[in-house]
């Protein structure tokens, strides 16, 4: 299948649509220095990464302002920084600031000229709301980790992603999911039958940041280094 025949995209939206590493930092790195705690930028998001993950695989009914708030403070034991209820909270509530990457908005444009939009986001409604106006985007659907009861890269994620592309009567195989995470969602996607977009923002960057690594190995089917290469390649 070529990309232009596709007629439904799923996107993840943090690490993807929406620059969920500079958002976390807007919050990380002055609390690192203030507590005089000795981790560069990409050792910050490394640490963040793996104590979210175990967050969310401990806690997967648990919404995502309370898994900020529960990594925050593992973050903080792990490299000996006090984390206030103050400093917890502000990460809580920082989603709906984290700004979307410049190419976003217009390649989404692009692209639902020629198919169904969805989104599969291991977020809360609430705080998807906040980066949906930042988009300025109207998706077909959007599946939360709140409504799904679990985050990615739970299977039962991409069970409920394709229930909903089968109530939309998209045909099978006509589905593409597109996503920046290899660890949460190029794995458990392809396990669950989808060809795969990777939208390698890290391009060119050592390492994963604050999106762990996978232990399967994984070969996406297409691969960009940005939105709007994608919007490029699907014909928009």
């Amino acid at each position: 299948m070529e990309l232009i025949e596709a007629e439904a995209f799923s996107f993840d939206c943090y690490g993807t649509l929406v620059d969920w590493e500079s958002g976390l930092l807007a919050v990380l790195r002055p609390w690192a220095r203030s507590r005089n705690v000795p981790l560069d930028d990409e050792s910050l998001l490394e640490a963040y990464g793996r104590h979210e993950e175990a967050a969310e695989r401990g806690h997967p009914s648990e919404l995502y302002p309370l898994i900020l708030a529960r990594t925050f403070r593992a973050l903080g034991a792990e490299v000996g920084g006090d984390v206030t209820d103050a400093d917890a909270e502000r990460l809580a509530r920082s989603v709906p600031d984290w700004p979307a990457f410049p190419d976003s908005h217009e390649a989404l444009v692009a692209v639902g000229r020629r198919a169904r939009l969805i989104v599969l986001s291991n977020v809360d409604r609430d705080s998807f709301a906040g980066s949906a106006r930042r988009l300025g985007v109207t998706f077909t659907s959007v599946l939360t980790a709140q409504d799904i009861g679990s985050y990615k890269p739970s299977p039962r994620n991409f069970t409920a992603l394709l229930a909903e592309a089968r109530r939309l009567g998209v045909q099978e195989g006509r589905l593409v999911h597109v996503a920046q995470s290899l660890f949460h969602d190029h794995v458990p996607a392809q396990a669950a039958g989808l060809r795969t977009v990777w939208i390698n923002r890290r391009h060119g960057r050592p390492g994963g940041g604050a999106t762990r690594m996978p232990a399967t190995a994984v070969r996406p089917d297409w691969e960009f280094d940005s939105m709007a290469a994608l919007a490029a390649a699907v014909g928009g």
